[in-house]
């Protein structure tokens, strides 16, 4: 038996504000769920995007579930699935936002991906899904 899919992918940023509005208004996300200075939670088609805090979460939760302490130092990645016909419109509306495009390529075995940073220096990129041999 393997897993059949990710279910969810976590990134952690101190500024949750910041984080909020990034993924909200910059990128178009839907605000599934948040707590103040611990987390806000996006729900994509079929995945769950979880951005916490790491200085509130490297303690185990004392609420109604036992939450095990996690947290991470560091900048994060996170890659979104983009068509082809898409990134183009991505670059335009990032760039008019003033957020600079870190890279902007070609892979060898085809397809592109395009990286900026959030708000707390994680690594966001958009890319093709043939780049890992998955069709859009």
């Amino acid at each position: 038996m393997t897993p059949a899919a990710i279910l969810e992918t976590v990134l952690y940023a101190r500024d949750l504000a910041a984080a909020e509005d990034f993924y909200g208004r910059v990128l178009g996300l839907t605000l599934h769920a948040k707590a103040d200075n611990r987390h806000v939670f996006y729900k994509l088609e079929s995945q769950m995007l979880l951005i916490f805090n790491p200085e509130v979460t490297r303690t185990p939760s004392t609420g109604k579930l036992p939450i095990p302490a996690h947290g991470a130092t560091g900048d994060g990645h996170v890659c979104f699935a983009s068509a082809a016909g898409d990134l183009e419109a991505w670059r335009a509306r990032l760039s008019g936002l003033g957020i600079a495009i870190e890279a902007d390529f070609e892979w060898p075995g085809g397809g592109r991906s395009l990286y900026i940073r959030d708000p707390a220096g994680n690594s966001v990129e958009f890319a093709e899904p043939r780049i890992w041999g998955f069709h859009a």
